[in-house]
């Protein structure tokens, strides 16, 4: 398949040199195939890195949700399996993901590199599935006014997780994974319920009083 063999040819060329080919011209004559073709698969090199970052996520999650014991797990233990999942593959990778992420991750934390966008449109509708099931367990609190946001809130998380990832010098990436760890306990003490919940329970029940 065409489109196959100029991603694998792309992403050969950047393992090779570190930097893009200098144009599609070049990179469709060293394949033998003409230029226009490239266009019908993509736009621009940039949409190959999207595409290989969005096909990141999408293994990272299908290997995650095929493994026995997934369906067992509440909605804290199917984040942390993707994560880790997701840090295998890009160990796998590990070349290109420092690359990407070194190259296109923006100077400001919090920015998302365009790199990531299919990647994130992925993740967010994933990590709504995850919150759902964990309102109905309870294991995520309801709250109909903020929900809408944790989305954003658990993307932020990523953008973290990755940066982690790109900076650490550790044998296996053993920091990353701890990192990963206390950054999901974290956010489900936060989305779960707790002290403010209890609070505003209370609040609510000495009205209905009045």
């Amino acid at each position: 398949m065409e489109k196959e063999r100029i991603k694998q040819a792309y992403l050969d060329y950047v393992l090779r040199k570190s930097t893009p080919p200098a144009s599609v011209f070049k990179l469709t004559q060293k394949l033998g195939i003409p230029e226009a073709e490239f266009y019908k698969h993509y736009a621009t090199f940039d949409a190959i890195d999207r595409e290989i970052w969005a096909d990141f996520g999408r293994e990272a999650r299908e290997k995650a949700a095929s493994e026995p014991v997934w369906e067992g797990y509440g909605a804290r233990e199917k984040l942390l399996a993707f994560y880790f999942t997701l840090l295998e593959i890009l160990k796998q990778n590990r070349s290109y993901a420092l690359w990407s992420l070194r190259t296109y991750m923006p100077p400001v934390p919090g920015l998302t590199p365009r790199v990531l966008d299919d990647f994130r449109q992925d993740f967010e509708v994933f990590v709504q599935e995850l919150l759902r099931d964990g309102r109905r367990t309870e294991e995520v609190a309801s709250r109909p006014l903020v929900q809408g946001q944790y989305p954003r809130f658990f993307w932020a998380q990523v953008l973290f997780v990755l940066g982690f990832f790109a900076k650490d010098d550790t044998l296996n990436f053993e920091r990353t994974d701890a990192a990963v760890e206390k950054a999901v306990t974290l956010s489900f003490d936060l989305v779960g319920r707790n002290s403010l919940d209890s609070a505003l329970d209370f609040a609510r029940f000495l009205i209905r009083r009045r």
